[in-house]
């Protein structure tokens, strides 16, 4: 990454949410210029000095631009970086004009006056009592929010997630991350277990804490899930959280049973359950339950085997062995679950089901969960 060091001199365009920011900045390195930057500027004013890391990207529209990674931020250092600071909006209550009436009463001093000595503020006219109390409490208020950034970023989190933890977590971040790293990955989009993992170490999380092996219970489970399992063997989350956390047999064992007395995972026999693919199951194992005791349309063997010779010469396909079956199944159970990947027959199955069950005047009723599979 390339580091560009300068002043912020003006915000175009922050998104309050993400604190996605564009914006104008000067840099020694390039005195006849202001840079456009772009990237998460959370907390950072006009007039303050900035170090920036990232690198420099090229936009079709608008030129050459900074991509923001990272920064870190110090109190400006001039008078006009001051006035331009104070007269931001970073308090409320001090424009342009009020920020140029401090800073000349105070010059470089200004800001050791806010921090140390706001009383002083007395001395400049048109500055009374409330307008103080205010400048104190943003002050306060800034200095909490900068002191949260320099915390998450000295943590080694980089300047989005950094703002997504404050964003989430308010005043509270610091003690979220101090105290349950691990919340991160459950609470803040973009935030896995890896990365809570290598914040948990920075602030000192020791690797066999109960908190650390119960996320990375819940991390395998997903993980696993990822590749269409919706349950582990006991002994396969056993050895794989134990090679990945690497810790012993025993703590991953007290994990599991911490999970499920919460709730987070269910265990039925050998087999651990993430809740929701839990819940999901067993939804789908009740609702199968009503539909067999439903009413329902059904043929015998003898007439499913000719309303399917004439389904095939219909559409001028021969069924596999297999193919036939299932379709068999279908016309003559309340209820049958179609599996394989693609390529298999599915679609021919189901055009070759619905073919036999218009034949037969029944109205069918058909539903996707893909825009793709509901154009089929």
């Amino acid at each position: 990454m390339e580091v560009l060091k300068g002043t912020l001199e003006r915000i175009v365009y922050v998104n309050e949410e993400t604190g996605y920011t564009i914006a104008r900045f000067s840099s020694p390195d390039f005195p006849f210029e202001q840079i456009t930057v772009v990237g998460n500027l959370m907390s950072a004013y006009p007039g303050e000095s900035l170090i920036l890391k990232g690198w420099w990207v090229n936009n079709p529209k608008y030129g050459r631009q900074f991509k923001i990674m990272d920064y870190e931020t110090t109190m400006p250092a001039t008078v006009v970086g001051i006035k331009k600071y104070l007269g931001s909006g970073l308090i409320k209550g001090i424009g342009p004009i009020m920020a140029s009436r401090i800073v000349n009463a105070f010059g470089l001093e200004t800001i050791d006056v806010i921090e140390k000595n706001p009383e002083r503020l007395f001395e400049v006219p048109g500055i009374g009592p409330k307008r103080v109390e205010r400048i104190k409490k943003a002050w306060e208020e800034q200095k909490e929010i900068k002191n949260i950034m320099l915390f998450l970023q000295s943590h080694e989190v980089s300047t989005t997630f950094a703002v997504k933890i404050y964003k989430t977590y308010g005043d509270e971040a610091i003690k979220v991350v101090r105290e349950d790293p691990y919340r991160l990955a459950d609470d803040i989009y973009g935030i896995g277990f890896k990365t809570a993992d290598k914040i948990a170490q920075s602030v000192g999380i020791a690797k066999d804490s109960i908190s650390r092996v119960m996320a990375g219970v819940q991390y395998v489970l997903s993980q696993r899930a990822d590749d269409g399992h919706v349950f582990l063997p006991m002994e396969e989350l056993v050895r794989w959280s134990m090679e990945i956390l690497e810790v012993d047999e025993e703590k991953v064992k007290q994990a599991v049973g911490e999970l499920a007395s919460r709730e987070q995972v269910f265990v039925e026999g050998e087999s651990v359950y993430l809740a929701p693919f839990y819940h999901s199951e067993v939804g789908v194992a009740n609702r199968l339950a009503r539909l067999l005791k439903t009413p329902g349309f059904s043929l015998s063997e003898a007439a499913a085997e000719r309303a399917i010779n004439k389904v095939e010469r219909r559409l001028g396909v021969k069924f596999a062995e297999n193919q036939r079956e299932a379709i068999r199944r279908a016309l003559s159970e309340k209820a049958l679950i179609l599996t394989g990947g693609p390529g298999t027959g599915k679609t021919t199955i189901l055009r070759a089901l619905v073919e036999v069950l218009k034949a037969k005047k029944v109205r069918v009723h058909l539903a996707a969960p893909t825009g793709r599979a509901a154009q089929r």
